[in-house]
């Protein structure tokens, strides 16, 4: 049994993140404000410090349309927002993200908001809606007036406008017919003016128009290649200006598109504005009474701080003159080089000493989107900070002269997958495993082998205490303990491990489970939007010199088609071994307990066709495949048509139809197939009863849990099925129905058990049900399992208990070799990770307590399971949405590794049996040695007064 001296007891770390950001504002009401205010697309709302990253506060808002974030506005300390396709308004103290007010809007689809100003004060927010309009007061929400929009039924209102002018805009479109200006009085909600501009080439005012200087609309259209200016105070006719008498054309198949900026809602926009004629090509224009004044340059982003007249670019290519351009400058960049510079908007020059050079990280995505920060520095200089926003939706900051401040990884808000992988062997211990694991010549060779392993081991181990000398020697502040790939080694329990995660926009991560920092990353392009992704491990680090290798199969959800990317988990670089081209469809994938030359395991996958392919396919493969294609099985789930089959491979690789389970789906639809983890060890065949005879456990690993649930919604006709199916007869092993509930259905596959939890819509309450399956007093086969070879049906126990909280998601402790008793782990919506005993959900409960269960330390039953404080294994660090937990072994036996994922990322250990391979902290260690001593010479002592006692007694 395994001793360690001093182990932690609490370990755990946590990861909070925001998501990819969809608004950004940074706050500069005061000159010592350092955070910039993020909404993001998962719904959260928070304030990021500027210097170094850190979460200064987040608000986490509903999943789904209910708690989107349609718009955010931003005005001195007040941060309005509105959510939930304009269901609420509310307004946030920005310095510690309290919550100013909340107030629920009139039904409606959200169209556009906007802040309102009089006098050179921002007092109200204006809400436009599908059918109605209305204005609130900005200190305290409350409504000012409301009015319906005239012919909403037939105008499409898209925009509203306020220029500081005590009049509010509501701009829509008939389309392909005239725009509709509606003019508001601020005071009252009076019509001011309504006018109707004919415009029968305009479809979209959000995508084409934007309103520019002194309240001028201004759109573009690409089918006649011209601009269109109204002023909305007094014209009722749109002016056409040609873009060709500009002398400037948009890029075929491209649709044009303005930027426009009001940076303060209390004054009209600035006469400053942008048109995209291209994907890199954009123009600064300038609306100079009446006249547009142009400048031109081919550029990849362009990003603008109107509130200092600062213009920026960043470039991919050379800025060419066109003729009355502000100006002309040329810039160079190569593939991983951004080079921004800042231009007044004003005269066209660029700014001295505002170069700013920022290196791209090589295994990331190009840049999306820059928000920038200008301010005056102490000589009136000017300056400015950049967050870049990239396509795998990373947060860079940087500051002149291009100095990268931190970096916030989003893509792992929305991890999809994870997998850990043991760390290689120190290089002591790679070259021990060399030496001894070659053929040995004889006697002297070993001797000679076993000599020159203890030196080695002896150099290590000096050298280790020399390092630890040296270290004693500094100040506790210089020693590092940094973590690199260089220096990454198995410890000796195997508790640090390497965690690969997959995240939803294709970028992988490989991360250390002890410190949390991320050693390597890979950004996979041209990952569809909606991909599935399973990861696999197909060689570990067990097989040196071999090195470890996993396979990511990347499945788009609509086609089909998937790809295979093969790369090595510690390092994170791409294998040299090149995986196949899947020209058809993959219907299912397994890995196969078969290796090749090399220990790789086997991975197969199957198209629609039913043809079946081998990675890797080497010629030893093959041959192993066909020896053991008769022992081969798969299934295949067809949720739309309610199907579940079973196939067997045959030698010549081709597949055959076992059986097929049919659902109607005008019925019921399968919601999930769940199966037994393949790494997970059963310790025990049987449970000891209370009369010591054995109960022995039905362990079949061909066992499938099939969830099923109703297609009627009805309250009263709603019910949840199971069934246990085995996956190579397709015998149906036990059935059982909950009638009267619905889902969200969780389950947990595992040893003799089946978990799962549903909602009653009976008792309205969330439920636990447990599945247990035993053979008998009599075990069948002791030594091999055979699902072909099962005469007799295995007893089956079930039981149901009430849970006082819905979940997100359940997943099962998992130790070496499952010694240690089951816990369930399962994530709540609060925020919290319950770790909860399987003895708690066992069905053998009785609810008379007897004397054999007593012996079998049997908890009499309850229905009601409590939620305990001391269960919970992340204390008061809170993980936002859990999506998931995975688990894995470690190789203490108590110690189990547990990381949950959702918005945020949690990693700690797990002692569901306590830590009884582990001395305790306070274990007294010179007590036990004196006592060792005490013996050791008390017996020396005894030893010799026997042997003088036994020659006196000679002597006689």
């Amino acid at each position: 049994m395994n001793r360690l001296g001093c182990l932690c007891l609490v370990v755990y770390r946590r990861q909070q993140y925001v998501g990819k950001v969809r608004f950004s504002h940074f706050d500069n009401h005061m000159q010592s404000s350092k955070k910039v205010l993020l909404a993001t697309e998962k719904n959260v709302f928070a304030a990021l410090n500027i210097r170094t990253g850190e979460l200064l506060w987040r608000h986490v808002d509903k999943t789904g349309l209910e708690g989107n974030i349609d718009a955010l506005l931003h005005h001195g300390q007040d941060a309005v927002l509105v959510v939930g396709n304009g269901r609420l308004l509310r307004s946030w103290e920005t310095n510690v993200g309290g919550l100013n007010w909340e107030i629920v809007l009139d039904s409606g689809s959200f169209q556009s908001a906007c802040l309102v100003g009089q006098q050179d004060t921002v007092k109200y927010v204006a809400v436009l809606k599908k059918t109605a309009i209305s204005l609130h007061y900005l200190s305290n929400g409350h409504q000012r007036w409301i009015e319906n929009l005239p012919e909403s039924d037939t105008v499409d209102y898209q925009a509203v406008y306020s220029g500081g002018n005590g009049e509010v805009y509501a701009l829509g479109v008939v389309s392909h017919s005239h725009i509709t200006v509606v003019a508001y009085s601020v005071e009252d909600g009076e019509i001011i003016k309504q006018i109707s501009v004919d415009a029968p080439w305009l479809s979209s005012i959000q995508a084409n128009c934007a309103v520019v200087g002194q309240g001028i609309l201004t759109c573009v259209d690409s089918a006649t290649m011209s601009l269109y200016m109204l002023d909305l105070q007094t014209q009722s006719q749109m002016t056409q200006i040609l873009l060709q008498s500009l002398g400037l054309e948009v890029d075929p198949s491209f649709h044009p598109v303005l930027v426009s900026t009001q940076p303060n809602a209390a004054r009209t926009p600035l006469s400053e504005f942008f048109l995209q004629l291209g994907p890199e090509h954009y123009l600064l224009l300038q609306l100079n009474n009446g006249q547009i004044v142009l400048g031109t340059c081919k550029c990849q982003q362009v990003f603008q701080d109107y509130q200092m007249k600062i213009v920026g670019n960043i470039c991919r290519q050379k800025c060419y003159k066109y003729q009355g351009s502000l100006w002309d400058k040329v810039f160079s960049l190569d593939s991983k080089l951004l080079i921004l510079n800042l231009f007044s908007a004003e005269t066209g020059r660029r700014l001295l000493d505002t170069t700013l050079i920022f290196n791209m990280d090589p295994n990331g995505g190009k840049p999306e989107k820059l928000y920038v920060q200008t301010f005056l520095k102490k000589d009136d200089s000017v300056g400015y900070r950049v967050m870049v926003q990239t396509e795998d939706h990373t947060l860079t900051f940087i500051q002149q002269p291009g100095r990268v401040m931190w970096t916030r990884e989003e893509a792992l808000s929305d991890v999809v997958t994870v997998e850990m992988v043991d760390l290689p062997l120190t290089g002591t211990q790679a070259e021990l495993e060399g030496e001894f694991g070659k053929k040995a010549d004889g006697l002297m060779s070993m001797v000679l082998k076993r000599l020159s392993s203890q030196l080695i081991l002896l150099q290590a181990w000096i050298s280790h205490l020399w390092k630890l000398f040296y270290d004693a020697r500094k100040p506790r502040s210089q020693v590092k303990n940094d973590v690199t790939i260089e220096n990454l080694s198995r410890d000796e329990f195997n508790l640090q491990k390497m965690m690969v995660m997959v995240t939803a926009s294709g970028k992988l991560f490989g991360i250390d489970s002890k410190t949390g920092n991320i050693l390597w990353k890979h950004y996979l392009d041209n990952i569809p939007s909606n991909a599935a992704f399973k990861l696999m491990v197909q060689r570990t680090t067990a097989h040196f010199p071999h090195p470890p290798q996993c396979t990511l199969l990347i499945k788009d959800k609509d086609t089909g088609l998937a790809t295979l990317h093969v790369f090595n988990p510690i390092f994170g670089k791409k294998s040299h071994v090149t995986p196949p081209a899947l020209s058809q469809p993959i219907l299912q994938s397994l890995m196969l307990p078969l290796m090749d030359q090399d220990y790789a395991k086997v991975l197969l996958l199957v198209d629609d066709q039913y043809k079946v392919s081998a990675f890797p396919s080497t010629k030893n493969v093959l041959q192993q495949l066909q020896e053991m294609a008769t022992s081969i099985y798969f299934y295949l789930v067809d949720s739309s048509q309610g199907r579940l089959c079973g196939y067997r491979l045959r030698t010549d690789l081709s597949t055959e139809l076992m059986w097929e389970v049919v659902i109607p789906t005008e019925v019921q639809r399968i919601v999930s197939v769940k199966g037994k983890r393949p790494n997970e060890h059963v310790h025990s065949q049987g449970r000891v009863m209370g009369d010591r005879s054995v109960l022995y456990k039905y362990l079949n690993p061909n066992l499938l849990a099939v969830v099923t649930e109703s297609t009627d919604l009805h309250q009263e006709r709603s019910f949840i099925g199971i069934l246990l199916i085995d996956g190579v007869t397709g015998r149906i092993i036990h059935e059982a129905v909950q009638r009267k509930a619905k889902g969200p259905v969780h389950v947990v596959h595992s040893e003799n058990w089946v978990v799962y939890e549903y909602w009653s819509t009976k008792s309205r309450r969330n439920e636990f049900s447990v599945i247990e399956l035993y053979e008998g007093m009599e075990l069948y086969n002791s030594t091999v399992f055979s699902s072909l070879d099962r005469p007799h049906a295995p007893q089956v126990l079930q039981q149901s208990y009430i849970f006082p909280s819905s979940i997100s998601t359940m997943e099962a402790t998992l130790t070496e070799k499952g010694i240690t008793s089951r816990h369930l782990l399962i994530g709540l919506p609060s925020g919290g990770i319950l770790s909860l005993p399987k003895m708690f959900l066992d069905p053998r409960r009785p609810e008379i307590v007897s004397e054999q269960s007593r012996e079998e330390n049997l908890i009499p039953y309850s229905p009601e399971l409590l939620i305990r404080t001391e269960w919970f294994i992340n204390y008061n660090q809170t993980v936002s949405r859990v999506r998931g937990i995975y688990t894995a072994p470690s190789g203490l036996e108590s110690t189990c590794l547990v990381v949950a994922y959702g918005l945020d990322i949690y990693q700690t250990h797990v002692y569901p049996s306590k830590q009884f391979d582990v001395l305790k902290d306070d274990y007294d260690y010179m007590l036990i040695s004196s006592v060792l001593f005490a013996l050791f010479f008390a017996t020396m002592i005894s030893k010799r007064l026997a042997e003088v006692k036994l020659l006196n007694r000679a002597w006689r």
